[in-house]
């Protein structure tokens, strides 16, 4: 048995819009703008939390539960760039923007978008874009935290 690793399979595209989050279609990836490049090696964060709903009544003699609503603590690290095109991210999710957020794991980041592929699709609004504390040695980053508006598509697949 192998384990997967992770370096240099994933990639992270953003789209203004998407006409159906749980099908993507490649023509509609390939538009997006992919911000893989610019996004730190340890700074995709798409955490879900499931919140714990309390099942037990007076009779119980223990606890008991099931699962309830589920949220994510979301935010990505960015590099940022030089250029226009390399800080792209930096001038784009600004404070109320709104769009998609789509990730395909597992794949070779030069894989070309294939019908078939499972991505995880995540409408989002940015928060204020937050300035990361200089450090020696280390590029200029940023952090976007960004808000989950309505149900993800955590298996949605790729569309022709």
């Amino acid at each position: 048995m192998a384990d997967l690793i992770s370096d240099g399979k994933t990639r992270v595209v953003w789209l203004p819009t998407v006409a159906n989050i749980n099908a993507p279609t490649v023509a509609e990836l390939n538009a997006g703008s992919d911000y893989t490049k610019r996004i730190t090696p340890d700074g995709l964060k798409l955490d879900p939390t499931t919140a714990d709903v309390d099942t037990s009544s007076l009779a119980s003699k223990f606890d008991t539960g099931t699962v309830g609503r589920v949220s994510f603590d979301t935010e990505i690290t960015f590099k940022r760039g030089d250029n226009p095109t390399d800080d792209a991210p930096f001038t784009t999710l600004k404070y109320g923007v709104s769009g998609f957020l789509f990730v395909r794991r597992g794949v070779d980041f030069t894989t070309a978008w294939t019908a078939g592929q499972k991505v995880e699709g995540y409408p989002i609004t940015c928060a204020e874009p937050a300035n990361n504390a200089p450090a020696a040695n280390e590029v200029m980053k940023f952090t976007s935290k960004m808000k989950v508006t309505d149900v993800p598509a955590t298996s949605a697949t790729v569309a022709a």
